[in-house]
């Protein structure tokens, strides 16, 4: 979450459009040659900066211009006219696994998915993915037969859940919970995204990498996936990020594989790739906080809490949300005028929109640790179901307030009660302990193990687990001496 004392607009996203999402179908290949038009252009050229905003921003430098470069190489594959000059290529801030793109010839990856791949080729053939969703107009195609079919915007059914139902409230609500998950993005159809894989791997082969990289990207992904699922004591992979909006990556393995075996074999660029993203930040960057176990701590807010036992939190730019089964949480800010309940009702206004007039029949104040604070909470009929909805504001400064939106089934608020009490202050020297961590590229040694290089990862947990998933390493792998390999350190 990286916030200032302002509060950030919320985006404008009817063009965006999220990829690398569901399981694949059938369909034809379609033609792609049509260049990109000035209206398309215009379109992503107004919604480039949101989108960077909302993930964290554009990075610099050589691992930037690295990302950049390929993408732009791949792009040429895609048969638009100017593709390379076309195509704006972006690597993001963003500690989530994640590649998308939106009209106009704008495509990303996420610096996190760009850390989990293992070489050249799995970078050409994700960007490539992308780029084929440009090329096939799907972000436009999927906006028209979202209008046509008046379907509830551009959100479609992902603020919708069997918790927050499908009302007006479980629709706005959902909305605001979900921004802090970076969800604010348009599902492509499984036929879109079988049309966008298989353009990508023909982009692959063509530019002469191996095509069966789209299948191996998406294999590290379904085993990230399970990973974090096991980490986050959670006994399933479902997460409300990159796998909830494009679900099961281990389903399409064996399509992309079945694809691109008859295509042959290329070349990976193994080696060239894991030296140029040495050194890439990991894991979550201390300027938008750090997930630490249970506990969320921001050193630069000077603020930490601790999320309720059995959920877990993902952090977004805007916001850190805490999920479980028994409810949905965000933290995140608005401006504030010095008054905690004038301000806690402002957010009850915010989600009930001008459909809905939410407002508590009162508002709690008190002291966190503290913090001044205030809660208010609203019952609200949502479909066939009750859902509890509360409010916890805390006041930083006499110009800067955060809080909590949480919802829950009908008296059920409680189980949010200790999150909202752990509100604490950061001190100093705790801020200055946190330390972002980095991919550190190594070379094999004769004696080296997976257990001594695991070793070295900057975890306190799942060490062999995190480096075996981060290296593409099955149950039964070795490494072998020259070998290059990545382990996450702490940056001094």
């Amino acid at each position: 979450m990286k916030l200032s004392g302002k509060f950030v607009a919320k985006l404008s996203v009817a063009p965006l459009a999220l990829a690398l999402s569901s399981c694949m179908g059938g369909g034809s290949i379609p033609s792609v040659s049509t260049p990109i038009t000035q209206s398309e252009a215009q379109v992503g050229a107004e919604n480039h900066p949101k989108l960077l905003a909302e993930f964290g921003g554009a990075m610099t430098g050589s691992h930037a211009q690295y990302v950049e470069q390929v993408g732009k190489n791949i792009a040429v594959q895609s048969g638009l006219g100017n593709a390379r000059d076309s195509f704006t290529v972006s690597l993001v801030n963003s500690s989530v696994n994640n590649a998308f793109a939106i009209p106009g010839g704008y495509i990303y990856s996420t610096r996190q998915l760009v850390a989990l791949m293992n070489n050249e080729a799995e970078l050409a053939g994700v960007l490539g993915h992308e780029v084929a969703h440009v090329a096939a107009r799907h972000s436009q195609r999927r906006q028209q037969t979202a209008q046509r079919n008046s379907i509830l915007g551009v959100l479609g059914a992902i603020g919708s859940s069997i918790l927050l139902g499908d009302s007006g409230l479980g629709q706005q609500v959902g909305e605001t919970l979900l921004q802090g998950s970076q969800l604010l993005t348009l599902r492509f159809s499984r036929s879109q995204e079988l049309e966008a894989d298989q353009l990508g791997i023909q982009y692959l082969q063509k530019a002469g990498y191996d095509p069966r990289a789209m299948s191996t990207v998406l294999a590290s992904l379904a085993a990230q996936n399970s990973l974090d699922a096991q980490l986050q004591g959670r006994g399933d992979a479902t997460i409300p990020q990159w796998a909830s909006t494009h679900p099961d990556p281990a389903s399409r393995v064996r399509t992309a594989l079945s694809i691109a075996e008859p295509l042959g074999s290329g070349t990976t660029n193994r080696n060239t790739f894991l030296t140029r993203i040495d050194g890439l930040l990991y894991g979550d960057d201390p300027e938008q906080g750090v997930i630490e176990g249970s506990q969320f701590i921001h050193p630069e807010l000077r603020l930490a809490f601790t999320a309720p036992s059995g959920f877990y939190m993902v952090n977004g730019t805007r916001a850190v949300s805490i999920n479980g089964q028994s409810g949905k949480a965000q933290l995140t800010l608005a401006a504030y005028d010095g008054n905690l309940e004038t301000y806690v009702r402002q957010q009850f206004t915010a989600l009930g929109g001008e459909e809905q007039n939410l407002s508590p029949d009162s508002v709690r104040r008190t002291t966190v640790n503290g913090i001044p604070a205030a809660l208010g909470t609203v019952r609200v009929n949502n479909g066939q179901s009750q859902v509890d909805v509360m409010v916890a504001a805390y006041e930083f400064a006499n110009d800067r307030a955060y809080h909590f939106i949480a919802i829950t089934p009908a008296g059920s608020s409680s189980t949010f009660t200790p999150m909202f009490n752990s509100m604490r202050r950061v001190s100093a020297s705790e801020a200055g302990a946190i330390i972002p961590r980095r991919i550190d590229v190594v070379t094999v040694r004769v004696g080296d193990t997976i257990q001594t290089l695991a070793n070295r990862m900057a975890y306190d947990t799942g060490k062999v687990e995190r480096f075996r998933v981060l290296n593409a390493l099955g149950s039964s792998d070795v490494l072998q001496a020259g070998q290059k390999v990545k382990i996450v350190v702490k940056a001094r």
